[in-house]
């Protein structure tokens, strides 16, 4: 049947075969090379998988992290609180002159944390009050090691030779807690320890320091023993009229 065209149709043709035919070469390569971009930026897109992390993965895995830190740092603050409210307990319990209660709990709290000064502190004077002087010496020396400047652990150094009439080292070491902490109570210990001594001067001078930072501390005096050999003096009783 193809035959029966002129040569010139034939040619007409031929040539819309060749036309579509190149077409359809040219459409089959134009798609082969997006299809091939496409697979390229998804091999080399963070998004694939094939090892790669994906960014939410990426992300999910830092907010895991960060979640990881708030609850560490959080069981460490409840840690700190709880050891802090055994310390304090064990605090008031000497303050209430249950001093073997007051070792107990401290050492509950050394136990957990060998670096807590404050436990150290109060361990060491409660065992100076019940007459341990030693071992009470060197927990309280155990807190100065820890924290040097601990204005409490000086008090109750020079308290404790206080307690042992140690009164030289007592005097030095209420001046050395003053160099960091004014503290009423250290006034009044030296005044109590010139007061023992029969020193007007000195225990006028410190006991007036003392009642000026706080006037309570005057009905103390009105009933302490220590004053006893100065009591009659005219400075001491018009201070504590």
């Amino acid at each position: 049947m193809f035959n029966k065209y002129s040569l010139k149709t034939k040619i007409i043709i031929f040539l819309i075969a060749a036309v579509a035919a190149t077409a359809l070469i040219i459409n089959t390569a134009i798609n082969n090379r997006q299809n091939t971009k496409n697979y390229k930026f998804d091999e080399e897109s963070p998004s694939t998988a094939n090892g790669v992390i994906k960014p939410s993965e990426n992300n999910t895995k830092e907010k895991e992290e960060e979640e990881k830190k708030k609850q560490e740092e959080a069981l460490k603050m409840e840690k700190e609180k709880a050891l802090e409210d055994k310390y304090q307990k064990g605090y008031e319990a000497f303050q209430n002159k249950k001093y073997a209660d007051a070792i107990k709990l401290e050492d509950e709290v050394i136990k957990e944390d060998d670096k807590f000064y404050k436990a150290y502190n109060v361990k060491g004077i409660a065992q100076c009050y019940n007459k341990k002087y030693l071992e009470g010496m060197n927990n309280i020396d155990k807190a100065l090691e820890i924290k040097p400047e601990y204005g409490y652990a000086r008090f109750n150094k020079a308290l404790a030779f206080e307690l042992y009439a140690k009164y030289d080292y007592a005097l030095e070491w209420y001046d050395k807690a003053l160099e960091v902490e004014n503290f009423v109570w250290s006034y009044y210990g030296k005044a109590s320890i010139y007061g023992r001594r029969g020193d007007v001067s000195n225990t006028v001078k410190n006991l007036k320091t003392a009642i000026d930072m706080d006037a309570a501390v005057k009905d103390v005096a009105k009933d302490e023993v220590d004053f006893n050999n100065v009591r009659n003096s005219k400075e001491f009783q018009e201070l504590i009229k």
